[in-house]
């Protein structure tokens, strides 16, 4: 079969798939992968191969670049030791912990022979990282904290190209190479920090031409530009593509976005990403379905059994050891977060391309293989079916009801028309649009916003709750802004140190007495570092 005329079937076959799991309320990604493995089975038609080419050539770079581009820096910001924990040293962690349940277990099978712990770990640091695009839809879905899904697609951006680089260092250990901790760790910093340097730049380069130019195609074709060519160019010299795709995504999406881009041009972009991620995802997942062969797995069902129960242990160790050291600091959640977190460690295309990738000879590579294979499906099936029940389960799904939803809805139309009339008030003084042409828009839209606040109140009325949420929201803005007041006097010399930290740890107290919307322990109630007051 042709290649183009394989991805026509594909992309037939996925549109099938999204109106039939949308009609019946099934996750999309699992039934991607479901409609894989039974086209697979019936052998309907002979589909491109997910090849390491394809997925760095193509997919990756691409969905890697869209979820980096709408993950909002300020809040990345904000829950940075958690994502980097779990992104950096978690990852390694969990490597070393899975290898150390599985490397005994594995290796006892009468069916296997010689699997030690350098075959552990190899397959360790090909199955640690997650793909989290089967349950952040579901958080969003379910109306689970933003924080959440914050973290999990913030720990999913980095710790792609954590386990690229593990995975890399590790096959060269098993095939001879000299090891030294010092050696991995500088090797490491070298890969993912030289990535990220090459990303910068590339995403910086864009972000000042698009800062120059109005157009939107022109802009749409400048952040591709940006996705592939920093991946591509970061791989050429042997450095982290993936790390680099991140940091250009990010900069193109919360510099060049939001400060150079109109807001129809911004419309034009965000729509465009997001029906490419729609169609990579697409691809992916239905070639993971077509991928696996079902009678290899179910030969391989013990190893691969025992491996994904090690992969979840190794999750849950990591994951659970990362909180309870966060309860010492500004970003604790909750337990109930870090048994969502476990099991939101889905895994994905990236696995089964780095497998695929280990040499031809390579000690019980067809083990492995399997393995892998197994354990990608298993994640995505089980975890993904159950992901919405353990939601409820453990109150983190934060439902909506009929209120709520109208609340929102009214309370969005108010500020959308206000922000209109705030722009009528600017064009009234620039006079780029007649003035008679002005007033009827304000009119018009005065008239939107008295039923828009008419709605809003009536709602209100019918329940305390929305008054106590909105009294709430603005008591902790306006102690910030205290504590930003108060600090910048501290700057100018007008208080005392002293001073400064007692009226800082009142503000914390009361603030500390506030619940955050988003279910994150208040940062603010960390004192901010004292500068010099000179």
């Amino acid at each position: 079969m042709h290649f183009e005329l394989g991805f026509v079937l594909l992309f037939s076959i996925a549109t099938a798939v999204a109106i039939a799991a949308r009609y019946f309320k099934f996750p999309y990604t699992v039934a991607l992968v479901v409609a894989g493995l039974t086209l697979g089975v019936v052998h309907a038609f002979e589909p491109p191969h997910l090849t390491k080419d394809l997925l760095f050539a193509i997919l990756l770079p691409g969905l890697i670049f869209e979820a980096a581009f709408h993950v909002e820096f300020r809040k990345f910001w904000k829950n940075k030791l958690a994502i980097h924990a779990l992104a950096i040293p978690g990852v390694v962690a969990a490597v070393g912990v899975t290898a150390l349940i599985l490397s005994p277990v594995v290796g006892g099978l009468d069916s296997v022979r010689d699997f030690g712990f350098i075959h552990a770990l190899v397959f360790a640091s090909v199955i640690v990282s997650t793909d989290p695009i089967a349950v952040v839809g579901l958080f969003k879905a379910l109306g689970a904290p933003k924080r959440l899904a914050i973290l999990v697609e913030g720990e999913s951006l980095l710790n792609d190209g954590t386990a690229v680089v593990l995975f890399t260092l590790i096959v060269a250990v098993a095939g001879g190479a000299h090891f030294t901790v010092g050696g991995a760790t500088m090797d490491f910093i070298r890969v993912a920090g030289v990535g990220a340097l090459i990303g910068g730049g590339i995403g910086f380069a864009i972000s000042q031409v698009i800062q120059r130019v109005d157009d939107a195609m022109v802009e749409i074709t400048l952040t591709v530009i940006a996705a592939y060519g920093s991946f591509v160019v970061a791989e050429h010299f042997h450095y982290s593509g993936v790390i680099a795709t991140v940091v250009a995504g990010m900069l193109c999406g919360n510099w060049a976005a939001s400060t150079s881009m109109s807001p129809s041009t911004r419309v034009a972009v965000e729509s465009f990403w997001e029906y490419l991620a729609f169609a990579l995802n697409s691809v992916v997942f239905l070639l993971i379905g077509l991928e696996v062969q079902l009678g290899s797995l179910l030969a391989s069902w013990r190893p691969i059994l025992l491996a994904y129960v090690a992969v979840v242990a190794g999750r849950a160790v990591v994951v659970y050891g990362v909180s309870a050291l966060l309860r010492f600091t500004p970003e604790r959640m909750p337990w109930s977060w870090s048994a969502v977190l476990t099991w939101s460690g889905l895994r994905g295309a990236i696995s089964m391309v780095l497998v695929l990738g280990l040499p031809e000879g390579f000690a019980h590579r067809e083990l492995l293989v399997n393995m892998t294979f197994g354990v990608v499906v298993l994640s995505i099936i089980v975890q993904g079916l159950t992901m919405a029940p353990l939601l409820r389960r453990l109150g983190v799904s934060g439902l909506k009801d009929v209120y709520q939803e109208k609340y929102e809805l009214a309370r969005g139309r108010v500020g959308a028309i206000h922000a209109a009339l705030t722009a009528l008030e600017a064009l009234r003084r620039t006079r780029d649009i007649p003035a008679d042409v002005v007033e009827q828009l304000e009119r018009d839209y005065q008239q939107k916003a008295a039923a828009a606040e008419q709605e809003l109140s009536a709602l209100k009325q019918q329940t305390n709750r929305f008054h106590e949420e909105e009294h709430q929201e603005g008591v902790r803005r306006m102690l910030i802004v205290e504590k930003d007041a108060l600090l910048k006097a501290y700057q100018r010399g007008v208080i005392g140190k002293e001073a400064f930290e007692h009226l800082v740890a009142e503000l914390d107290e009361r603030l500390a007495k506030v619940k955050d919307p988003e279910g994150h322990v208040p940062l603010e109630q960390s004192s901010p570092s004292l500068p010099d007051a000179a």
